[in-house]
């Protein structure tokens, strides 16, 4: 085995095809076993079975044929964590038709622009447990959803009728469209597919050991591929149970860790971090079922990993994935937890490698781009296909945008990203997006956002803006208009004025030295 390519770890086939099919499988072979964990109170946090959930899929999908939902079109889904959301998602894959789940903490533009992008037949508003959504529904002018199995207190709007569907062997390829902004400052849906969502399903499970008995802690958005696949589609593979939440909340994370009694805890970094601070000297949680802790979404620190094996008295497992592939690339063995921070060795089927120049490295320990191909890869970005082409190459390779390297244990370490990406609250923000809705402000010239390293994990989006000669830009006014326009993870902490932002001769933004004003 050469450097340049990770061994892989865990093994696991899938028997489905689409995956509506795992579901339906738990319906019929474990019935009466507990699936949700709803929060809210009274009839609301009922807990919800595996043939409840079936059932309410089924009849969800009927309704969305009777709107006019056909194998190839686009459903969004403006949502928080709720049993509505699972629900559609796995409509809609019984219909072949995509399920476009986006947070409903987006702003009214980025709800539009998406929109507007993959042109959905039908829009629906998990109103019953999100303001964010009710807003939206009432924007739009939404209907009040008549569909019990759906609740009558949600919404939708029909918005495009008699569209084109898909080609039928890429509808029904195509599980789900997850939109990610790219680096252009526009919004990119990655088409992932059914296979790969199968594949990293039953490895995931396998990896952690997952059994109907298990019961994870699920407030990581469905909406992301982390939610979705990590956390989702692994734990009704094994038959488990999720307590489901709309919101991360540390006294609630204490609550679930006694009762129902969670046995599985996943999370981004800065959740482990927000526990630490709520929990400070209490000393040891009680939690008697727990017995897997993990992270992903953002590089791990030592310090933290280090406090929250104290608190727990377990490792904490770490892994590595992008948006575009489905589930986690690289997983930390169970057996074997590792001291270091590294995500640890590719699950069955990946292979990754590491490249200079487009060329393999031999040696370990040589930094360059890190280049992965599965079974998870991508079916492309939809309506894309200039950016699929820059990121799908020759030979089934996915350019992922990170640098990285393996040690000699072929262990795999991210060491940056050779895009301008920000983690913020477990939340990837592309620069482009920010500085373009800051750009439209009016008398603003030029911007330029980058990230600065916090003490929590976390990275703070700064914003250099240059206005236009002679124009005095009102803070407040434009505070408030990124308000308006942004999700709140996106929106700059600092405005910082310039008056000049460097450029080369070719009028390319520099952000290195930006980045040295700031010490980051």
């Amino acid at each position: 085995m050469t450097a340049t390519k990770l061994k892989t770890m865990h093994t696991d086939e899938t028997p489905f095809r689409y995956i509506h099919e795992i579901p339906e499988h738990q319906a019929t072979h474990n019935p009466d076993a507990i699936c949700l964990y709803p929060e809210g109170d009274g009839p609301d946090s009922t807990p919800i079975t595996y043939k409840a959930l079936w059932q309410s899929i089924e009849a969800t999908a009927k309704w969305l044929s009777s709107m006019g939902v056909c194998a190839g079109h686009r459903v969004m889904v403006v949502s928080e964590n709720c049993p509505e959301m699972i629900t559609l998602l796995f409509a809609c894959s019984r219909l072949n038709a995509w399920p476009v789940c986006v947070n409903a903490r987006l702003s009214a533009r980025e709800i539009d622009v998406i929109a507007t992008h993959c042109v959905p037949t039908l829009i629906f508003f998990t109103s019953r447990v999100s303001e964010s959504a009710l807003g939206h529904a009432r924007q739009l002018g939404a209907e009040t959803s008549t569909v019990a199995e759906l609740r009558c207190d949600n919404h939708f709007v029909r918005r495009s009728l008699n569209i084109q569907p898909e080609d039928e062997t890429i509808a029904q390829a195509v599980a789900t469209l997850v939109y990610t902004s790219g680096t252009t400052g526009s919004p990119k849906g990655v088409m992932v597919s059914h296979k790969g969502l199968l594949h990293f399903a039953g490895i995931s499970a396998s990896s952690r050991r997952l059994g109907p008995d298990d019961i994870a802690y699920a407030a990581l958005p469905v909406s992301h591929i982390f939610g979705l696949a990590t956390v989702l589609m692994a734990s009704f593979h094994a038959g488990a149970s999720l307590v489901l939440r709309s919101r991360f909340d540390t006294q609630d994370v204490k609550r679930a860790l006694t009762s129902p009694g969670l046995s599985i805890l996943q999370g981004v970094p800065t959740m482990f971090i927000r526990l630490l601070s709520a929990w400070a000297g209490e000393g040891k949680i009680a939690a008697p079922a727990l017995r897997y802790v993990y992270t992903g979404g953002a590089a791990l620190d030592p310090a933290m990993k280090a406090r929250v094996e104290a608190l727990f008295g377990l490792p904490l497992h770490h892994g590595y994935g992008i948006t575009e592939y489905a589930g986690s690339v690289c997983i930390t063995d169970i057996d074997t937890p590792r001291e270091d921070c590294s995500a640890g060795c590719p699950v069955a089927g990946v292979e990754v490698e590491i490249r200079q120049d487009g060329m393999p490295v031999t040696k370990p320990e040589e930094r360059g781009d890190v280049m992965l191909r599965g079974p998870g890869v991508m079916l492309g970005y939809y309506r894309n296909p200039s950016e699929t082409e820059n990121t799908l190459l020759p030979g089934g390779w996915l350019k992922t945008g990170d640098i990285g390297y393996l040690d000699a244990s072929n262990a795999l370490f991210i060491t940056g990203r050779s895009k301008d990406m920000i983690i913020r609250s477990g939340f990837n923000v592309y620069p482009l997006e920010v500085e373009a809705v800051i750009n439209a402000f009016p008398g603003i010239r030029l911007s330029a956002v980058v990230g600065k390293k916090q003490d929590d994990g976390n990275e703070e989006i700064v914003a250099f803006y240059e206005p236009e000669k002679g124009v005095r830009i009102n803070e407040e006014k434009l505070s408030a208009y990124l308000v308006e326009t942004l999700a709140p993870y996106k929106r700059p902490s600092r405005l910082i004025h310039t008056a000049q932002i460097p450029t080369t001769l070719s009028g390319k933004i520099q952000k290195a030295p930006l980045r040295c004003e700031l010490g980051a």
